[in-house]
């Protein structure tokens, strides 16, 4: 049996390909900086020896190294690996190996394709899965399949999803993102989108999408939200949110999340799943069968007067189309008050996006603004306070939920409690482990 071993296995992105390969009968190993609910489900339930922090011995005996895009030629496995003539590849670079005998369906775009990957796989049960999430539905980012085709969330960030060998490709919209690594050249950037969808036999694309529709991509299905998705309700079933809508020419579906840009995605993933043979009502029926991804809207504390959400926005559009879901969902539940704290994440896309972030968070009763988690960039000073002046901000250092209260702290003293209305938490840093009060 052959060994894999990842560098950085503790993100949900490596960790879902390690998975993924276990269940292709490797034995994997692992490394992080440190212990996480992702290192110890590895452990337990696949049997892989994790090493905290990374150690040179950690590669000893291993026939592959695959390691995350934040890990340097200085990090000491990968130079032992090197050492010892180890085949070394990027998550870029494996998904070629990883991904070549499998029928991939895969889900591109700047937004909503975590959601949308999450949602095609329920909607093709018998299919495996690798999104970059975990689904409440199966409880992982990974699902072993019983076929040889996997649901596969494609990113673009690196430009791997041109190593993804899609069979299908959906992409839910395109918006200049991670423009770091194009070099700053939209050009480039589109291009990147353009040889993605040329790759797949069949194409399932947002019409309303400015650049989308421009293209002539072959064998391509539009769907046009603004004139096909319509009449749109959101529902409250047992406190929980449901996204009720019609799709022209199939009826009507209901999907568990809240927001035009939920129903956005179920269609896209109804379309999909339609033209890989699925029937409508089977579709319906297996739709029924989402229940949302972590991060993801998510509810993790749940009262008459008092609700917190934890959501993994972190991009200007991302958290203005989930704030509208918020204020409609606070309506719904008669709580009185939004609050939100945002982890803003990377410098280098604060710096990208600063305006639009200033404007999305327009209508919060309150906003606390934490440390910008870094990601590995260089700091770079950015005074956020005077940005968002007109909204007031807190500066925080670091919140947590501690019986059933959201405290805010400042240089450890707790400086504002949220106990009733709405509080949602914004990033793609820690502060899921915060809000939760499990840091």
């Amino acid at each position: 049996m052959k060994r894999v071993h990842f560098i950085g296995i503790g993100g949900i992105g490596l960790s879902a390909l390690a998975k993924f390969l276990s269940s292709r009968d490797y034995s994997i190993s692992g490394s992080d900086i440190r212990q996480s609910e992702i290192t110890d489900d590895l452990a337990l339930n696949y049997g892989a020896k994790i090493t905290i922090p990374h150690h040179p011995d950690a590669v000893e005996g291993a026939d592959m190294v695959i390691y995350s895009a934040v890990v340097r030629a200085n990090n000491p496995e990968y130079r032992r690996a090197k050492e010892l003539g180890i085949e070394l590849l990027s998550r870029k670079e494996s998904l070629k190996f990883i991904l070549a005998q499998s029928r991939v369906y895969a889900v591109g775009g700047a937004h909503g394709k975590s959601t949308t990957s999450a949602m095609l796989a329920s909607l093709l049960p018998k299919s495996g899965a690798l999104i970059g999430a975990i689904s409440k539905e199966f409880g992982s980012n990974v699902r072993e399949g019983e076929d040889a085709s996997v649901v596969f969330e494609a990113d673009e960030s690196d430009e791997s999803f041109l190593n993804s060998n899609p069979y299908l490709a959906v992409v839910t919209n395109v918006e200049p993102e991670h423009m770091e690594y194009y070099g700053y050249d939209l050009e480039r950037f589109y291009g990147a989108y353009e040889k993605f969808i040329a790759l797949a036999e069949i194409s399932v694309l947002n019409g309303d999408d400015s650049f989308l529709r421009k293209l002539d991509a072959k064998n391509a299905i539009y769907l046009y939200p603004s004139k096909d998705i319509k009449n749109i309700e959101f529902i409250l079933r047992d406190t929980e949110p449901y996204t009720s809508f019609e799709l022209e020419g199939y009826g009507r579906f209901e999907v568990f999340g809240f927001g035009e840009h939920i129903a956005l995605d179920a269609a896209l993933a109804v379309r999909a799943a339609m033209e890989l043979g699925e029937s409508r009502e089977s579709v319906a029926k297996n739709l029924s069968a989402y229940r949302g991804i972590k991060k993801r809207f998510d509810i993790v504390h749940d009262e008459k007067d008092f609700v917190v959400i934890d959501d993994y926005g972190h991009h200007p559009t991302e958290i203005k189309a989930t704030l509208e879901a918020i204020e409609l969902f606070a309506r719904k539940r008669g709580l009185k008050s939004i609050r939100a704290i945002w982890q803003p994440h990377k410098y280098s896309r604060t710096m990208d996006n600063l305006k639009g972030f200033v404007e999305c968070f327009e209508g919060v009763d309150e906003l606390v603004i934490l440390p910008i988690w870094s990601a590995g960039e260089i700091e770079i000073p950015i005074d956020l306070k005077g940005a968002f002046s007109r909204h007031s901000p807190i500066m925080a250092d670091r919140v947590s939920k501690i019986d059933g209260t959201v405290k805010v702290f400042r240089d450890t003293h707790v400086v504002r409690e949220f106990s009733d209305g709405l509080t949602v938490a914004f990033g793609a840093g820690d502060i899921s482990y915060q809000i939760r009060g499990e840091k």
